[in-house]
């Protein structure tokens, strides 16, 4: 059987329409957390971005916070490579079921800081009982947690933002991973942690769910992508692979000449060119999961906006599909300075200077401010 031939120019075009950058999407930002495989909110506001972005109708930074804090559509919790996500909060059961499900791997703690499995589940099981109907601050988590493990716990022993945190501390998102914890509202200027209230589901079929929504978002893609992007293992994410092709849900193509994966079925593809100037911000879920990179950073781009190979800690200006500039915003009051650094001559056209310029308008009505466009130097280093 001849395997579909698929370019990089039709996977793009896809991704992007899937990601309601090609259009804004006439749906909730649970709906596009959904689509992304959620929004990276190690930043909260480029999160807030990330989803408003893809909505139509005007919505803003507030409709996402709605959705996190009002009425429960959105979870801040810890997702995929065990950072800071906004989840769709009916996903909940699948993402947890998925997470606790992956290899843990070897930790890169020091011996004398480390925990041992038995350890890890007695603290998952001090923070599921320590968190159930309450919200806690991460002090009084810890003061919970030693309570009902013992002072080893506690520990100070984590270096940590030239500080340190107590030893349970680096099994948090693992607790979350297996359904114990989520993020709370703010109490001032601290977070709180609370109970998701989810039961995860089976392993297995979790697995299977996530593979289906990964490749329809982001296919064709390698298992190697796949590990990259969840933090996993590559010997196992390749077995997983070899599973779901014996079971018949996944289908080989050809992605630029390359074997690569699409979901079973899911074969038709965009043949134009994605058209657009979208402005990203930090950790887009379409620069952290969008395969292979050095398509979608062409030429010096692979140079300027990324940090060694990793995406996401630089905004970036994307053009027809392709990374094609960076850019910074400084906020002042409702006053809000874009500058955008163009990479080579993508941005010199009329038509797109002035689509950069709705670009930065649309940024300015989410982010509730007035947004002015410069079009010059970047000197703000890449994020953490």
């Amino acid at each position: 059987m001849t395997k579909r031939k698929v370019t990089w120019t039709e996977a793009n075009a896809r991704r992007i329409e899937r990601q309601g950058l090609a259009a804004p999407a006439s749906t909730s930002p649970a709906g596009i957390a959904a689509a992304l495989l959620g929004a990276h909110a190690q930043v909260l506001s480029a999160a807030e971005l990330s989803l408003a972005l893809r909505l139509a109708g005007g919505a803003t930074r507030a409709d996402v916070r709605a959705a996190l804090w009002r009425d429960g559509s959105l979870v801040k919790t810890f997702g995929p490579r065990g950072t800071v996500h906004l989840l769709p909060a009916a996903d909940l059961p699948l993402w947890t079921g998925a997470l606790s499900a992956i290899p843990a791997g070897a930790s890169p703690m020091p011996a004398d800081v480390r925990m041992t499995a038995a350890q890890t589940d007695q603290v998952v099981d001090a923070v599921r009982d320590a968190l159930d109907g309450v919200e806690l601050t991460v002090d009084e988590l810890t003061d919970a947690i030693v309570a009902r493990t013992g002072s080893w716990a506690g520990d100070r022993v984590m270096d940590a933002f030239q500080d340190k945190w107590p030893r349970w501390r680096q099994v948090m998102h693992t607790a979350a991973h297996r359904g114990a914890l989520r993020f709370g509202p703010d109490r001032g200027r601290r977070a709180t942690y609370t109970s998701p209230g989810v039961t995860p589901m089976d392993g297995p079929a979790a697995l299977d769910g996530l593979v289906d929504r990964y490749m329809r978002a982001y296919g064709p893609v390698t298992a190697r992508h796949f590990a990259r992007w969840l933090g996993a293992p590559k010997g196992w994410a390749g077995q997983l692979f070899a599973s779901q092709a014996k079971a018949g849900r996944i289908e080989e193509v050809s992605f630029e000449g390359c074997p690569a994966w699409v979901a079973a079925g899911d074969n038709v593809f965009t043949a134009g060119p994605p058209p657009g100037v979208r402005l990203l911000p930090y950790f887009d879920a379409y620069t952290i999961a969008s395969q292979p990179r050095e398509l979608l950073f062409p030429g010096i781009a692979y140079e300027r906006a990324l940090a060694g190979g990793q995406a996401g800690n630089f905004p970036v200006v994307l053009v027809d599909g392709s990374v094609a500039g960076v850019w910074h915003q400084r906020r002042s009051g409702r006053r809000i300075a874009v500058t955008v650094e163009p990479i080579g001559d993508a941005l010199t056209t009329a038509a797109r200077r002035r689509a950069l310029e709705r670009q930065v308008e649309r940024v300015g009505e989410i982010l509730q401010g007035n947004a002015e466009l410069t079009v010059g130097n970047v000197s703000v280093g890449p994020h953490a």
